[in-house]
């Protein structure tokens, strides 16, 4: 195993910090590709929903959601660049939050 690899890891996550003009601060959250979710996010409820084909986003329950997640060491939750947008998701499992990486080409409005 080579240290490139870290270095490697390390050039990219910061890639997409700057694709998305995140700064990481004091507290550091795993990162989850899911750009191949049709998704939209709802700043008034707080929720972003997902699923893996229209028919089940425009169902009536077979898509998912997840509870946009604020933490005081960044003011916003969610990050947009030009080709992707990452959103700090709650999923209230196990007290797991993440960065979700979601394709701007699937975005519902």
């Amino acid at each position: 195993m080579s240290l490139e690899l870290i270095k490697d890891y390390n050039k990219s996550l910061q890639a997409i910090y700057d694709h998305v003009g995140f700064e990481e601060d004091w507290v550091m959250y795993p990162i989850f590709d899911d750009t191949n979710a049709f998704w939209s996010v709802c700043e008034t409820t707080r929720v972003i929903k997902y699923a893996y084909s229209m028919e089940q986003y425009n169902s009536d329950s077979d898509y998912y959601t997840d509870e946009l997640y604020t933490q005081r060491f960044y003011d916003k939750h969610v990050y947009v660049g030009q080709t992707f947008t990452m959103v700090f998701s709650d999923l209230h499992i196990g007290s797991m939050k993440w960065f979700v990486l979601f394709s701007n080409d699937k975005r519902i409005s």
